[in-house]
């Protein structure tokens, strides 16, 4: 077996690959969008489901492609902690999320900020960009399954 510094150097390599493989199908699906605002949106989408992926019952009953949580059990995030997560100034990201309110993207959730789930735009619903994911999780595995990782008790 590998030393665990060498194990932790492969997952750092095929996990930054995933991520930016992840972002290009992103930026390139929706190019009509500025990087930043996608990176909001989808920021904003994570917290939003936070309680879903904590709960079995939650995660499992909305789990399937044809799902989609409604905004009534949506946990919103405050414009401040948007800003903390991502590491951008709170007027740039009070700016932007004023833009995406107008477009109808995002609302004020009574917990902060929603990706409302009728947009017209299907963020959160997108079943090629789910199922691109799929694919590319199933490469970060296949890699990390090859870089000797078969699961987290590798590490």
């Amino acid at each position: 077996m590998q030393k665990n510094s060498d194990l932790i150097r492969a997952v750092s390599r095929h996990s930054v690959s995933y991520i930016l493989l992840s972002m290009s199908e992103l930026f390139r699906h929706y190019d009509d969008f500025d990087p930043l605002d996608l990176l909001i949106i989808h920021a904003i989408l994570n917290a939003n489901v936070i309680n879903v992926m904590k709960d079995s019952e939650l995660d499992k009953r909305f789990g399937s492609i044809h799902a989609i949580e409604p905004d009534t059990i949506k946990l919103g995030i405050s414009r401040a902690a948007l800003s903390r997560f991502l590491g951008l100034p709170l007027e740039t990201v009070r700016r932007r999320v004023e833009r995406l309110k107008k477009r109808e993207i995002l609302a004020d959730g009574r917990s902060g900020l929603i990706v409302l789930e009728a947009n017209a735009y299907r963020f959160g619903n997108n079943h090629a960009l789910q199922t691109t994911n799929v694919s590319l999780v199933r490469k970060l595995l296949r890699d990390l399954k090859r870089a000797g990782i078969n699961g987290p008790d590798d590490l």
